[in-house]
């Protein structure tokens, strides 16, 4: 990584720059709007996953047609769109709370809304990135770009529990109002000029641009085995992140602070895998390195649904900091592995059909979760998607069989 550190362009810097403040912002977010809605507004476990499906049901409902927009359009003017929308949106819940007027609807709505500008930013990302780097150097470009941001995800939760006992969750959401708007102005900076998106030889029309993209996945052995691991270690996710908050402050009595630094080790962890990526794909493999170190540390979030108040309650920073590093060695592969099998003008298709078809399950899992946690707890609930978690490496470790190398795998055309 320092070698594409030290060339990268002052354009790459402005993308990191941008991505760093706006993960900080998202990272302190993601400890204050939970318990904005818990010890704040008194949400059940229910109204808890309604507000989690709220933010990532846009994946379900636009997923697919923003991937064909974004083969059309310039994805920089996307991405600058994207992060003005989300500081606008999110600046209305401190100001709603001023004035004494917020409410778990607005939640919901706010999240629904910023849901939708992350599915553009998101897919607009994932295409604009091999454009600004060159598709061979994607695996070192994500790389350093989840180590940058994960350097500002080790700061946001403890930062972000602090400061929720410090000023208040309504308050620290603005926070990441004004680190959105940072990443515009850093996207705005970006002198890149984008290679003009290729003439489609088929029909214009929406629905044909769509299936291309859904057939070239449903196509590819390789992609449909990531795509399938993605979507169940996210369901896993989507069905503890109802109940996560409501375990870790009502069942485990932890504080604010205390909650903060558990997410922090686990972003922590992150942070060295992401910095760890490229050394483990040399030694592991390119493509071994997909699917083993999930392999390995999935499992050990299990014993962390088991901690009681007390010592034991660090079994939940092991599980997240075992998880957080599979994770993250997981996605920066996985992605890179998608970017370099991908013909480029297909690129945004395929990355919105893998993004609805990976989060297309989130909001089913977090009302899921919800609802089991109402009926059956946080413990059995977080029990099961742990579980669930562990198993998820099968089908991206079927797909890949014993591949070693990327350059083992067909590039472009389907594998059979």
């Amino acid at each position: 990584m320092p070698g594409l550190m030290s060339g990268s362009s002052r354009d790459y810097r402005l993308l990191l720059l941008g991505q760093t403040t706006s993960q900080l912002g998202s990272q302190v977010s993601a400890v204050a709007v939970p318990l904005l809605a818990v010890l704040v507004l008194h949400a059940s476990a229910l109204q808890l996953g309604v507000v989690n499906a709220a933010g990532t049901i846009a994946f379900l409902l636009i997923g697919l047609p923003v991937g064909a927009w974004t083969d059309r359009w310039r994805r920089r003017r996307i991405l600058i769109s994207s992060d003005l929308a989300r500081a606008v949106l999110l600046a209305t819940i401190p100001i709603a709370g001023w004035l004494g007027h917020l409410s778990i609807t607005q939640l919901v709505v706010v999240s629904l809304l910023v849901g939708a500008a992350r599915v553009f930013f998101d897919v607009g990302y994932q295409s604009y990135l091999p454009d600004l780097l060159g598709p061979e150097r994607v695996l070192g470009g994500n790389a350093a770009m989840e180590t940058i941001r994960s350097t500002g995800q080790v700061a946001g939760p403890g930062l972000g529990g602090w400061l929720v006992g410090l000023a208040g969750a309504a308050d620290v959401v603005a926070v990441q109002a004004g680190t959105f708007l940072v990443s515009a102005l850093s996207l705005l900076g970006i002198r890149h000029r984008e290679v003009r998106a290729e003439h489609h030889p088929g029909p214009a029309r929406l629905r044909h641009q769509i299936g291309e993209g859904l057939r070239f996945v449903r196509g590819n052995r390789v992609l449909r085995g990531l795509v399938l691991t993605s979507a169940l270690g996210n369901f896993a996710f989507s069905v503890a992140s109802s109940v996560v908050m409501i375990f870790l402050a009502r069942d485990l009595r932890l504080s604010p602070a205390l909650i903060g630094l558990i997410t922090g080790g686990g972003s922590l962890a992150a942070l060295a895998g992401a910095a760890l990526t490229p050394r483990l794909a040399r030694r592991l493999g390119s493509a071994r390195a997909v699917w083993l170190p999930l392999a390995v540390t999935a499992p050990l979030a299990v014993p962390g649904a088991l901690a009681r108040p007390g010592w034991t309650s660090w079994l939940v920073l092991l599980g997240t900091a075992a998880g957080e590093f599979g994770q993250i060695v997981y996605a920066i592969t996985s992605v890179s592995l998608r970017q370099r099998l991908c013909p480029p003008r297909l690129l945004g298709r395929v990355n919105a059909t893998t993004r609805f078809l990976i989060m297309g399950l989130f909001p089913v899992g977090a009302l899921l979760g919800g609802a089991l946690g109402t009926l059956a707890g946080a413990r059995v609930t977080l029990l099961i998607s742990f579980v669930l978690l562990a198993v998820s490496v099968v089908p991206a470790r079927r797909a890949l069989g014993g591949a070693r190398e990327v350059t083992d795998l067909a590039p472009w055309e389907p594998a059979t």
